[in-house]
Parts: structure tokens; C-alpha cells; sequence
């Protein structure tokens, strides 16, 4: 039978391809995202737009009231949305850190708020948390990107154990480098990073590396990590976590066996 579906951060990358996806496999699925005119053409694969922005806590309970009003259910959240903060600790003003928060953990918390009392009274339900491999590793001038998504992954192994007698299922995907728009947001922060800092040899290196195009070309498509998308949040059986996406894999590798004196030696060796 199809499932209701709530995914956010749809309008472009895996989010949208996720959307279009379950759609074409006969689910109900609403794609949240801020930019409207992004959204609009979704509506031709069958999915059903909502404008919304998970910061703003008004938006989330609309969004959970028109679907509950609409379709008397929701059967899975993906919580998706979010984006990447770079730049040196010193350097990003602590304001920003905390939208960082605010956007990839705290809208999310709030919106998961919402729909569990009705994942509860069905009996049943799907969280489907988006992570990141940095989730487990880390990268350079990543802290806060970095910090949202290991609070997430404790936050939502927690989650787990406290909804699990109600028959609620809660899922992590920790995707590596996907071909996305991502890239070209944190190439943008950088740009906007002072030009006298004194980070400023590890900033050009990481810019150098992110904006190699044989590299770019080794992402994963986004269409790949939509079908993971789909098989968390549809499948019989999760595991608890899905590890999908270029160098995820190898980097989680090398920080869990070989240890962190050897994961920060490749770090060094790779952006010096």
C-alpha cells in the first residue's frame, strides 16, 4: 500500500529526485522546500509542493496540519533539508553557527515533534534522518557543518530507542560526495571569507580541491542516493543506517579501524 510521505529540502538534488521517485512508486509525497518556483515543477511527477522552511516552526505545523487534514496520515518523514556552513572557526560569526543549528538540527527536531503523536496513534511510522559521513569523520573548515550532523546522529539513536515500543522506525542515511549544488553553496561562503585570514593558505587549498573538476566528476549522482532514500524510508526492515556516496565508505574506514593519528595524516597529506 502507499505510504504518506513528508520529505523537505526537495527542490533540487536528492531531495527532489527522491520525491519523483516515490511518487512514480505510487506514494503520496509532499516535497517541502523555501524556493517556490523550484517546487512548482514537481507537481508534474505527481508530487504534491508545500512551501516551507524548517527554521520556522510556523511553517512546520502548517505543513504537518494540511497533510494530516488532507490524507488523514503520515506514514514517513524525511528530514533533508539543510546546508553547509564552511570557513575557519575563528572566522564565521557565531550568529551564523547558530542558524547552522537552527536549520540542520533544531527545524528538524521541531517538525519531528510534530508528526509523532500521529506516527503514535497509527501505531506505526518512519523518520528518515539525513546525516553525512562527516557525521562520523570530520573535514577542514567544516566545524560547524560537522557538529550538526554528529548532534544528529546522537539525537537520532536516541530517538530510536524512545519511539521504538510505539512501532516508530528511525533511519540514517550518511551519504559521502554527491554531484549536487552543495559544492557551489560552500564555494560561494568561501568567496565571502576575509582575505586577510590567517587561514587563508588552508581556505585556497580547499577551494582548489573542491572545484577540481576530475573530482566532481567521481561524485555520486543524486539519483543513486534518491533510490537509498526510497529503500530507508520503504522497506520492510531497515538497518539502522545507510552509509551511500563517493569516499563514505573509505573515510569512515580509515577514522573507525586505523584511528585518528592516521585518518589526520591523510587529512594533511590530501590539503597541504
Amino acid at each position: 500500500m502507499g505510504k504518506v510521505v513528508l520529505i523537505t529540502g526537495a527542490s533540487s538534488g536528492i531531495g527532489r529526485e527522491a520525491a519523483i521517485l516515490m511518487a512514480r512508486k505510487g506514494h503520496t509525497v509532499y516535497a517541502g522546500a523555501r524556493r517556490a518556483d523550484r517546487l512548482a515543477e514537481l507537481a508534474d511527477h505527481g508530487v504534491i509542493p508545500v512551501q516551507m522552511d524548517v527554521s520556522e516552526s510556523a511553517d512546520n505545523e502548517r505543513v504537518v496540519d494540511q497533510i494530516i487534514r488532507n490524507e488523514g496520515r503520515i506514514d514517513v518523514l524525511i528530514n533533508n533539508a539543510g546546508f553547509g556552513l564552511y570557513g575557519p572557526i575563528e572566522d564565521i560569526p557565531i550568529d551564523d553557527a547558530r542558524y547552522q543549528f537552527e536549520v540542520n538540527l533544531f527545524g528538524l527536531a521541531h517538525l519531528t515533534q510534530l508528526v509523532l503523536p500521529h506516527m503514535r496513534a497509527q501505531g506505526a511510522g518512519r523518520i528518515v534522518n539525513i546525516s553525512s559521513m562527516v557525521g562520523k569523520v570530520f573535514m577542514p573548515l567544516a566545524a560547524w557543518y560537522d557538529a550538526t550532523k554528529h548532534a544528529l546522529e546522537g539525537w537520532s539513536d536516541c530517538l530510536r530507542y524512545e519511539t521504538a515500543p510505539f512501532g516508530i522506525q528511525v533511519v540514517l542515511i550518511e551519504p559521502g560526495a554527491i554531484k549536487t549544488e552543495f559544492d557551489d553553496v560552500r564555494m560561494a561562503q568561501l568567496e565571502t571569507l576575509p582575505a586577510d585570514s590567517a587561514y587563508r593558505s588552508q581556505i585556497d587549498t580547499f577551494k582548489m580541491l573542491v572545484d577540481d573538476p576530475p573530482d566532481l566528476d567521481r561524485q555520486t549522482p543524486p539519483e543513486v542516493v534518491a533510490r537509498v532514500y526510497a529503500k530507508a524510508a520503504t522497506t520492510r526492515r531497515p538497518r539502522r543506517r545507510y552509509v551511500t556516496g563517493k569516499y563514505a565508505r573509505s573515510w569512515m574506514f580509515v577514522r573507525r579501524w586505523l584511528g585518528d593519528g592516521a585518518y589526520e595524516l591523510i587529512l594533511r597529506r590530501a590539503y597541504r
